[in-house]
């Protein structure tokens, strides 16, 4: 399955809420890191850019303090002092001497030019090149192969940068030695070396002819500076290039002149000592060491300064001869600009989280109006399918297409609905006039078979009765006849016995009148009374008493009824007793029998008539009982006939009422007969 397929498969709310979130999930998250990087980058290039720009700076004022020597020099050669000093030289020189007379005042004159132009070391050279004179006095040796001697092959005006040996600078400026030599530090991250000290002098030569009136060469001037631990020049630059305020966020400036990889003059400090002490004789790291001096190349990027990482700019320089010699430094410490741009770019990534946590609460707060709506739709429609069709989707909150279409779906389901009831209204009625239609049927096909069945029980029990009856009477008579032949006194000897037989032929009268009774049932209408059903609950109670003495049955009565009941006295007493016995009957130890009436109301809340139950905690009704309890000849005990509850329940029946029975429902086992009698009868019984 393709990821377009299973897209399709999402709940709306699935969907929307990718289709909210893809872009701050992706997209966002995406340009924040391109924007990070960017901007990572862009402060790492405008860092290089000003570096840059220092270099281009310290590079400016190193040739322009080049020029200033080179104008010294050419001051000097042009002084009239000078030309003066040269000219009474020459007259008064002898025969055959190699240096000018009066060096004396000569030297003295160099002295005083030399402090006059801020110079280092100011020597005088012959025409063919060779030194006459230093500041110090008169020069000895010879040094043609030396760079200083190099610088006048071209017989102008030339300033250079060159490394002078400490025998060639003994030569040119003896007083100067001292400041030369420079200890190597060991230095971290720096190009192996053997060597232990740097002797040799790094200076600024700088040299200009000087010609008499006509323009003959009558000498050369040579000026110097030197830049072993020159600090005055190194911190010169260092204010130029990085003036107070020039760095925020307390970011250090640094500027350095290198012989070879060596620092010669320098304001970076020495690793952890004291502030004044510089690190003049630490060494440059390799790898800047390659690129500059080895390859010739700018250096403009992060570097391993002494003891800390300085966002730095490396020079190559080079002498007379174009051999490369050094290197001009200068740098800031990155630490600073380092927090600067980790805490813009935290800010960044702040900003960017915040707009995208924003976004994405707006994002789906808008993603929930559209689908909370359709879910409650959907969960409307679903409640309707389970049965609730009065559910509807309400209102949504949006006037948008959603908003109506949750409008028209409730409209629909209102039409629905009323169509729904109506057909619903007119099955109830179709149903209700189907039902009363069985019931007639039903009614009609049970009372046929009922008059059938009655009438056939009714001839056999006629039958049965009028043939019991004759047999029951010739009993009766022979045994008075016998109570006469026997006597009284023999009497005595058999009165059980005799007491049994009447007993047994009294029981089968009862039953033959029972029998009479159910075959002809209109024969025994009494008179109709209005009975007090509460009061006929005690005299039944009466009645019954001797039976409840012998047991352990609690009695509970519960008399409300205030209507009349419309029934002859003595039956509705003969039903009230059936159903007590039967009471006694199933609690035979002991059980609880509650006796109630209250009034029978119709929908109105008026009485129609009166209400009896009689409820026992005896087993309770059987399904099997239950169904045919009130049939002729059921009965659960051994010794009755079946026709009690059957012709009590005939006996209400034909007053109008009605006696039912069912199990009770509060949890407790036991059967509540309940008995309806109106107040007005329906009955073909006479009225007295």
């Amino acid at each position: 399955m393709t990821f377009y397929e299973r897209f399709q498969r999402l709940p709306i709310r699935s969907k929307l809420l990718v289709l909210a979130l893809l872009p701050l999930g992706i997209v966002f998250p995406l340009l924040g890191l391109i924007l990070l990087a960017w901007g990572n980058l862009a402060f790492d290039q405008l860092l290089i850019t000003k570096v840059r720009s220092d270099l281009a700076v310290a590079q400016g004022y190193f040739e322009r303090v080049l020029g200033e020597v080179g104008s010294s020099a050419t001051a000097v050669a042009d002084s009239h002092a000078l030309h003066l000093a040269l000219d009474g030289a020459v007259a008064r020189e002898p025969q055959g001497r190699s240096a000018p007379p009066g060096q004396g005042e000569l030297v003295e004159l160099l002295r005083t030019l030399k402090e006059r132009e801020g110079l280092d070391f100011l020597n005088l050279r012959a025409p063919d090149g060779r030194l006459l004179l230093t500041d110090s006095g008169p020069a000895s040796g010879t040094d043609r192969r030396s760079p200083a001697f190099r610088a006048l092959e071209s017989g102008r005006r030339r300033t250079s940068l060159e490394v002078l040996s400490p025998d060639e600078l003994a030569r040119v400026a003896p007083a100067l030695q001292s400041r030369v030599a420079v200890p190597l530090v060991p230095t971290r991250n720096a190009a192996p070396t053997e060597r232990t000290q740097e002797d040799r002098a790094m200076v600024v030569l700088a040299v200009a002819p000087v010609r008499d009136a006509t323009g003959a060469l009558l000498g050369h001037v040579q000026a110097g500076m030197l830049l072993n631990r020159n600090l005055p020049f190194i911190d010169h630059i260092n204010e130029i290039v990085y003036p107070e305020g020039a760095l925020p966020f307390g970011s250090q400036g640094t500027a350095t002149l290198f012989l070879d990889d060596v620092r010669i003059s320098t304001n970076v400090r020495l690793f952890g000592s004291d502030p004044k002490d510089r690190a003049i004789g630490t060494r440059v790291s390799q790898t800047v060491r390659d690129t500059v001096l080895g390859a010739g190349k700018l250096w403009l990027d992060r570097a391993f300064v002494v003891n800390d990482w300085y966002v730095s700019g490396y020079q190559p320089l080079a002498d007379g001869g174009g051999q490369r010699i050094g290197m001009l430094y200068v740098g800031y410490l990155e630490r600073p600009f380092t927090w600067l741009k980790f805490g813009t770019l935290a800010g960044i990534g702040v900003v960017f989280f915040v707009v995208m946590i924003a976004t994405a609460v707006l994002s789906l707060r808008w993603a929930r109006s559209i689908f909370k709506p359709l879910e409650q739709m959907t969960r409307t429609m679903q409640r309707v399918e389970d049965g609730a069709l009065d559910a509807r989707v309400g209102t949504v909150g949006n006037p948008d297409e959603i908003g109506r279409l949750a409008g028209h779906l409730d409209h629909l389901l209102d039409v629905i609905d009323d169509k729904t009831r109506a057909l619903q209204r007119w099955n109830a009625e179709l149903d209700a006039k189907v039902a009363e239609r069985t019931r007639a049927l039903e009614q009609a096909q049970s009372q046929l078979l009922r008059s059938e069945k009655l009438a056939t029980v009714g001839q056999l029990t006629a039958s049965i009765a009028h043939e019991v009856n004759n047999p029951i009477a010739v009993i009766q008579g022979n045994l008075d006849l016998v109570r006469e032949l026997l006597g009284p006194d023999t009497a005595k000897t058999v009165h059980a016995e005799l007491k049994l037989v009447d007993e047994q032929i009294e029981r089968m009268r009862l039953i033959v009148t029972q029998l009479l009774q159910f075959a002809r049932p209109s024969e025994y209408a009494g008179y109709v009374d209005s009975v007090d059903v509460s009061r006929a609950l005690d005299d039944s109670l009466l009645l019954v008493g001797p039976q409840l003495a012998r047991t352990h049955i609690e009695m509970k009565r519960e008399f409300a009824a205030r209507a009349p009941a419309g029934i002859n006295r003595q039956e509705l007493q003969q039903v009230l007793l059936n159903l007590l016995i039967n009471a006694v009957h199933v609690m035979p130890a002991s059980g609880t029998l509650t006796l109630r009436s209250f009034d029978w109301l119709d929908g109105a809340g008026h009485p129609v008539g009166a209400v009896i139950e009689v409820q026992d905690t005896g087993p309770g009704l059987g399904p099997d009982v239950e169904e045919r309890l009130f049939q002729p000849f059921v009965t659960t005990k051994t010794d009755g006939t079946g026709l009690g509850l059957w012709i009590s329940r005939s006996l209400v029946e034909r007053y109008g009422g009605e006696l039912t029975a069912r199990n009770r429902n509060d949890g407790t086992s036991g059967a509540v007969f309940t008995i309806r009698l109106r107040s007005e009868p329906k009955t073909e019984a006479v009225v007295g």
